[in-house]
């Protein structure tokens, strides 16, 4: 019954997009757009309602994406809205495959460049730190405070500062993503080691364990899952960083530069194209982590349970 339900409205939304692109209008077209979208919006209900495993748990997030995109079609082409306004999904499109090489010379300026180098950098150090800062209490104790005051500055602040300091070319780019993604991982690094309990540690001392071997049997393991939480948190921060800091100052490249020089021409369907390029490297950024967090931390209870 889902299966024809999906079918019949798949088939209703390529109807509806085919008549508003033939220039069709009217009260007709209208209500089989308020149609078309009470029943998708059942079918995604009831998707979301059913267990699914896997694979089958995307159906419901697939089918409402592609009941947003159609829904957008339909409006943005039958109301006439005008490019400068918002583009139709189906001009994004066109746009992004003419400038598949434009967009891939972007992308490897600020995701494989910038955005992994300063992601590296900025969650190694702050590990780092933060395995010294656990057997140091001076550092634990001056280090965290610090954290909150420099995580809340600004982007906007401190880049112009760093591409100062370090150049146009992706290099500043990726210390404005070392800058903001230190301190999340310092601070969690920091909390998860403290999370082991007293009777673990007990016992480990009535063993005589090193504290090299109490890191790695004890305190490591109980700080997996806040170290994967900073670095899922980390993931789509370094992506943003590095964008808004192509803002400031950047070759003739990279995803915040045409952003910001194809907005200044009204080229909003480029920009769009830019924004999916950014949105699918985010977000198969963050799921990337995901795997890994759940391939590390299958022993914990919220991954055993979730």
């Amino acid at each position: 019954m889902t299966a024809l339900l999906a079918l019949a409205a798949t088939a209703g939304f390529a109807g509806l997009i085919a008549a508003v692109h033939a220039g069709l209008g009217g009260a007709a077209l209208w209500a089989g757009v308020a149609a078309a979208a009470g029943l998708a919006a059942w079918l995604v209900q009831r998707l979301g309602a059913a267990p699914g495993e896997g694979w089958r748990g995307l159906a419901a997030p697939l089918a409402f994406g592609a009941v947003v995109l159609a829904l957008w079609e339909v409006l943005v082409v039958g109301l006439a809205v005008p490019m400068v306004l918002l583009p139709a999904p189906s001009a994004i499109g066109a746009r992004f495959w003419l400038a598949l090489p434009l967009l891939w010379q972007d992308f490897v300026q600020t995701f494989l460049k910038a955005v992994l180098a300063g992601y590296a950098l900025g969650c190694g150090a702050g590990f780092a730190l933060a395995l010294l800062a656990d057997r140091v209490d001076f550092l634990r104790r001056g280090l965290l405070p610090l954290g909150s005051f420099v995580a809340a500055l600004p982007v906007v602040g401190i880049a112009p500062i760093l591409v100062m300091w370090f150049g146009f070319d992706w290099q500043s780019k990726a210390a404005v993503v070392v800058a903001m993604t230190f301190f999340p991982m310092l601070v969690n690094t920091v909390a998860g080691l403290a999370a082991a309990g007293a009777l673990e540690r007990d016992l480990l001392r009535s063993y005589a364990a090193s504290p090299g071997q109490a890191l790695w049997l004890l305190k490591l393991p109980a700080a997996l899952p806040f170290l994967f939480t900073a670095l899922k948190v980390n993931a789509p921060l370094a992506l943003i960083g590095a964008i808004v800091a192509e803002f400031f100052g950047s070759p003739t490249v990279g995803m915040g530069f045409r952003i910001t020089t194809e907005a200044a021409k009204l080229a909003l369907d480029l920009v769009w194209a830019e924004i999916v390029v950014a949105a699918v490297a985010g977000s198969a950024f963050y799921g990337l982590v995901a795997l890994a967090e759940r391939a590390a931390t299958f022993w914990h209870p919220s991954v055993r349970h979730g």
